[in-house]
């Protein structure tokens, strides 16, 4: 397994992460053994990073990262947790608490549920706009020094609250989403954690499944799959953007690649300092995605494949409407 540093103060970690998210929330059912089962065999392939958050399936997901860890030495593991999303029980978004008494209380409950004495990487999942980012990175500061927190990493900021952040502690990572088609890091976000020294941890690298060989057209949703609600998957954005996906299609068949692969060789080319984080919820998906590692790039294939999907060629809103107004602009 290849191996990235989380920018210039983090850790060394796996070129590609784990993403848990499915296994407990927002894309439907996902079996349990199956996800066990793919826990462990990411750990046994290599891959160190696991990404998680405390709002995942309402602390499903933390604990199940627990049980698939009774089976593998800590050491071994590096624990990215985000916190801070408030949510109804009909799982409706309601904002983030940011406030320094959130982050050692969120922190408390994590640390319980995973059955661990310290997270590697903690993070609010959205800036909280009624809190100063110093003091939610404060406080997350004040775990570092008392040992519960590693390393400390943000989440889908903007360029102001990055500097303001690493103004105020070393800051490891953003996780944002990257990704063919939503490119919209490049022009400011993406500079700005380079002149910092801040590594990016991608998701929505196969932008939720649909740059892949496995998105049927007219795809019917469950009720609890959030793309079914998300203009980006649905409708007519939908099948333009399944077109984009075609694009990507003829150029894997050139590599003899799946689309999945070529997508995310995409983003390890993009830079050493960009760890794709991968949502497999199977063993299948999982060593698809694994395979990336052995197909990279070439100069000539990333430049074919970037003139025919250039940046903002996605339509559609990648969040539901009633996560847009959390979501700092990618231009910010």
């Amino acid at each position: 397994m290849l191996h990235r540093a989380l920018g210039t103060t983090g850790p060394q970690v796996s070129a590609l992460g784990l993403g848990c998210m499915g296994m407990s929330a927002l894309y439907g059912p996902a079996d349990r053994d199956e996800s066990l089962a793919t826990v462990h065999a990411a750990l046994d392939a290599g891959i160190t990073l696991l990404d998680t958050g405390d709002f995942y399936g309402m602390g499903h997901n933390e604990l199940l990262i627990r049980d698939a860890l009774r089976a593998h030495r800590r050491e071994e593991v590096q624990l990215s947790v985000k916190f801070g999303a408030l949510r109804r029980p009909d799982g409706t978004f309601l904002g983030y608490d940011g406030r320094p008494e959130a982050v050692h209380t969120s922190l408390a409950y994590s640390l319980k549920r995973l059955d661990t004495d310290h997270i590697d990487v903690y993070r609010i999942a959205r800036c909280d706009p009624q809190v100063p980012i110093e003091d939610t990175v404060g406080a997350i500061s004040e775990a570092v020094q008392a040992g519960y927190v590693r390393h400390i990493g943000l989440s889908e900021a903007g360029c102001a609250s990055i500097r303001r952040a690493a103004a105020v502690a070393p800051i490891a990572d953003l996780q944002i989403e990257y990704s063919l088609l939503g490119r919209g890091i490049e022009d400011h976000i993406l500079p700005a954690c380079r002149e910092l020294g801040i590594a990016v941890t991608a998701y929505g690298v196969l932008a939720r499944g649909l740059i892949s060989d496995n998105w049927p057209r007219n795809r019917a949703f469950t009720p609890d799959d959030v793309r079914g609600h998300t203009p980006r998957y649905t409708g007519a954005n939908a099948e333009y953007n399944l077109g984009l996906v075609d694009t990507v299609r003829a150029l894997a068949k050139d590599r003899g690649t799946t689309v999945a692969q070529t997508a995310i060789a995409w983003a390890l080319a993009k830079g050493p300092d960009i760890v794709p984080l991968i949502g497999a919820r199977t063993r299948e998906r999982l060593a698809e995605a694994l395979g990336a590692l052995d197909a990279p790039l070439t100069p000539e294939e990333l430049t074919r494949i970037e003139e025919a999907i250039p940046p903002d060629a996605a339509r559609g809103d990648r969040y539901p409407a009633d996560q847009m107004p959390y979501l700092a602009p990618h231009t910010a």
